[in-house]
C-alpha cells in the first residue's frame, strides 16, 4: 500500500532478505555472518530511500557506481529520474558524519533489541528487522 508507513515497509523488507539469502545464514559461521553484515550495509541506504520513495509515490533511483556511499543515499532519497542529481558534497560530508555518530549510537533500546534477538540465535537479518521495529517505537524517537 502507497500509505504504509516507511518503518513497516523496512521492518518487512529487511526481515524477507533472510528468504532472500538464505544459503548464508549460518550464523556460527564466521563467513556467513560477514557476509550478511556487508549486505546489509550495502543495501540499507536502498531499501531505505525506495521504502521512503514507494510511500510518497516517487520512481525509485538506482544506487550509482560512482558515487560514495552518503552521496548514493542522497541521490536515492532525493533523485529525479527526469534530472541530473547534483548531490552538495557539503551535505554528503554532514550524512557521512551522521552515519558515523549513529554507528556508535551505543545501547539505545533498538540495540539492545537487535542483542537480544541476537542471543536467540535469529539469523542477522531478522535481527535487525527486530531492530528497525524497536526504532519505530515512540519511547524511542518514532522514525
Amino acid at each position: 500500500r502507497r500509505d504504509a508507513h516507511p518503518m513497516a515497509i523496512m521492518c518487512g523488507v529487511v526481515g524477507a532478505l533472510s528468504a532472500f539469502y538464505h544459503d548464508t545464514l549460518d550464523i556460527t559461521d564466521e563467513a556467513h555472518r560477514e557476509e550478511s553484515a556487508l549486505r546489509l550495509i550495502g543495501k540499507m541506504p536502498t531499501l531505505a530511500a525506495m521504502s521512503y520513495k514507494y510511500s510518497v509515490g516517487q520512481p525509485f533511483m538506482y544506487p550509482r557506481n560512482d558515487l560514495s556511499y552518503s552521496e548514493n543515499f542522497l541521490h536515492m532519497m532525493f533523485g529525479n529520474p527526469c534530472e541530473e542529481s547534483k548531490i552538495d558534497p557539503v551535505l554528503a560530508r554532514a550524512m557521512d558524519k551522521i552515519f558515523m555518530l549513529h554507528a556508535d549510537h551505543e545501547q539505545n533500546a533498538s540495540t539492545s533489541t537487535v542483542r537480544l534477538a541476537g542471543s536467540s540465535g535469529a539469523n542477522p537479518f531478522a535481527c535487525i528487522a527486530s531492530g528497525i521495529a524497536a526504532l519505530w517505537g515512540p519511547a524511542h524517537g518514532g522514525a
